[in-house]
Order: structure tokens, then sequence, then C-alpha cells
């Protein structure tokens, strides 16, 4: 009895019977971190290939690459013009779809005499009228149409519940960030598969990976264009179009020296960073801090990122609530 009821003897049977489920236990950890230090390393290698090889070894101009011409959607977009901007930059002569000339015109203007490009506005507001693409075609006729870029609007960014929107706004936020952009690629791409040649870059917002409480509409918008531009890349890369979904995690890259910062950079370092991936990687965020944020976003618990949501979404409202009760009545 004494030996049976001895500690030490009973800890070294249940050891022994324990000993295949330990070994079995040990086995699914090594394995586990071993599949996450390969993904690691997978991880850093796309790094260097798509965010520091690119900037380190001279490729073929642009123009040569993709064409001459690029089309930009979504130009009053600070990110847009800055993309705009680094085409320009290398030599890209740039069309601009716009609803207001007159606000683009020294745009266009600075870009003509400080890169020797030509620049030309097309005045046209598809968001409410999808239909009236004529002034678009015309533009478009006769050039080598290399460039598509689709930027998504940035006020999508600012947290706002559905009921919250007006539903004329939300239509039209609906056709400008989505049937637009389709509208635009099925406009310009016949010219490109004509060449051979092409890039259809699709500026969209990181919000695509995981959908949030309070960014209803930036996450739907922004989830559109990414599978659209990896459905167009799988469709037509074997034909010669690189199709490129952007998915920067500020959309905005706000211009307000309060925001910016490593992670939020302005928007001429943004584009300055996104150009270089161009025929590199069909999906990216096209600035290498953005990356790693991607890849920290992924390792945390999804419920982490939904309390934070609504915890901003909370403070939001309540700082909402606060703002009216200091409007006196009329």
């Amino acid at each position: 009895m004494a030996v049976v009821d001895s500690f030490q003897f009973l800890y070294r049977e249940i050891s022994r019977s324990c000993s295949f489920y330990l070994e079995t236990l040990a086995l699914v950890g090594a394995l586990y971190t071993a599949s996450k230090v390969v993904i690691l390393v997978r991880d850093c290698c796309t790094l260097v290939r798509v965010h520091l090889l690119p900037r380190m070894i001279p490729t073929k101009r642009l123009t040569q690459k993709f064409g001459d011409w690029a089309v930009i959607n979504g130009a009053s977009e600070s990110v847009a013009r800055a993309y705009a901007e680094e085409l320009a930059r290398h030599g890209v002569s740039i069309i601009f779809v716009t609803q207001d000339n007159a606000s683009f015109r020294d745009t266009a203007t600075s870009l003509s005499q400080s890169y020797g490009v030509e620049t030309v506005l097309v005045l046209a507001d598809l968001s409410l009228n999808l239909l009236d693409s004529k002034p678009i075609k015309e533009a478009l006729r006769g050039k080598d149409i290399g460039f598509l870029v689709n930027c998504m609007d940035e006020s999508l960014a600012s947290p706002q519940n559905l009921i919250e929107m007006p539903e004329q706004g939300l239509l039209e936020l609906v056709n400008k960030n989505v049937a637009l952009a389709t509208l635009m690629t099925r406009l310009v791409l016949p010219g490109m598969l004509e060449r051979c040649r092409g890039a259809v870059v699709n500026i969209s917002s990181g919000a695509c990976c995981r959908p949030l409480p309070g960014r209803v509409t930036l996450t739907a918008s922004a989830g559109y264009l990414d599978h659209f531009s990896r459905a167009l890349h799988l469709e037509y890369s074997g034909r010669g179009i690189f199709v490129q979904s952007l998915i920067p995690f500020q959309p905005s890259s706000s211009t307000a020296s309060s925001r910016q910062g490593w992670f939020a950079p302005k928007p001429d370092v943004y584009a300055h960073h996104a150009i270089s991936t161009l025929g590199v990687s069909h999906r990216t965020t096209g600035y290498w801090p953005h990356t790693l944020q991607y890849a920290l976003m992924r390792c945390i618990p999804e419920w982490i990122w939904v309390l934070g949501s609504r915890m901003l979404l909370r403070k939001r409202n309540l700082e909402k609530e606060c703002f009216k009760c200091f409007i006196p009545k009329t």
C-alpha cells in the first residue's frame, strides 16, 4: 500500500503512459514554430524583392515598358495627384479625368513646365451619368495609353456609420468608387490589349484585408477594388497587361502635419515608393512600412482590431454629441 501511495511511483507511471502524447504535442509545436519561421522568412524575402531591389537595380523606362500616356481617375485625391506627378517625373504624359477643370488647370500647367510632358484635362462627371463617356473616348483616341490609375475617395477613411450617410451621397460614393473605376478600366483596356502592354493601378486601402465597424463603405469599396484588380490580373496578365492593387494603410496620406510620420507618409513620399513596385508585385501596400504594418496585422487576433475600432468609433460619437451641446439653438 505504501508503494502504491508513493508520489514518485505514481509520477513515473503517469509520465510513462503520457510520454507518447507529450512527444506528439512537442512535434506539433515544433511544426507550428517552423511554419511561422518559414512565413517570416518568406515575408522578409518579399519585402526585399518588392521594395528594396527595384529601387537599387535600374530597369527599363516606364514609357518603354508600358506606354507614353497615363489616365488618372480620381485626381482630386492627394495620392492620385502625387502619383500623377511621379509618372510625369518619369516622362509620362497625363490625362486628368475631372469634374472641375478649373481646380486642375494649375496642376496641369505645373507638370508641363516642370517635367516637359503633355497634360490633358477631360471634364466628365461620370459619377452621376455613367453613360456620358464620349469626352473620355475622344481624349483616348490615337494615344499610347500605358497607365490607368483609379484612386478611391479619401473621404471614406473617416469613421462613419452606414445609417448616418445620406442616401444620395451613398449612391454617389458607390458610383465613384466602384462603378466608375470599372467603367474606366473597360474604356482603357481595349487599347492596351491591342498594343499588348499597359498597367492598371487601383489604389484602395488596407481596410480590404479585415472588415471593421464604423468603416463599412471603406471596407466594401476597398474590397471591391482589390478583388477586381486580382481578377483582372488573372484574366489579362498573360496578354501583356500588368494589373496592380495598391492597398496602403493610410489611403488619404493626409498632408496635415499632425498625421505625418513613418506610417503616415506624405502623398509624394508614398507615390515615390509605390511607383517603384510597378511590374514587380500585383498586390502590395506600395510602401514598405505599411507592408510591416500589414504583417503585424495578420499576427494580431481579429477581436483586438474590432475592439479598438469600436472604441475609436465610440469616442468619435461622444465628441460629436459634445460638439452639438455647444451649438446654440435657433
